[in-house]
């Protein structure tokens, strides 16, 4: 029913006709349950909420990006910009910008700045209004 090109089928640069016959790779069902989610799950839902710069002013005012084993937590999650873990983002760009700063210390220290805050959403903005690819 759909008139669709295969033009209509990319969007932000990715070709989905070649993407529609494949399938995620299955979970083993050996795998170890969190709460009823997989390690995978639980980290993708976590690593995608740092796209927020709120969340990440709300992780500072709490003192966890002092903890040097949260840290090494952030350090760890570095693997999600390898493209077999990144396609699963659903805002790639800043939250792999975002897991990036946090790498550094000055970082963490200054999203305790409103204006800090203020300017991630500004960049934020002016990256979405300036569409895919740009």
């Amino acid at each position: 029913m759909s008139n669709s090109s295969p033009a209509d089928t990319k969007m932000e640069g990715i070709d989905m006709s070649q993407n529609q016959n494949q399938t995620p790779p299955p979970i083993p069902s050996d795998e170890p349950k969190y709460g009823g989610f997989t390690r995978f799950e639980i980290e993708l839902e976590f690593v995608q909420s740092l796209a927020s710069p709120l969340y990440l002013n709300h992780l500072a005012s709490q003192k966890y990006l002092e903890n040097p084993a949260f840290i090494a937590y952030l350090s760890y999650l570095q693997y999600w910009h390898h493209p077999p873990y990144s396609k699963f983002l659903n805002y790639p760009g800043p939250t792999l910008k975002n897991l990036e700063l946090l790498q550094q210390e000055r970082f963490r220290t200054d999203i305790l700045s409103p204006d800090t805050v203020a300017r991630l959403f500004e960049e934020g903005m002016k990256k979405s209004l300036e569409g895919p690819g740009s």
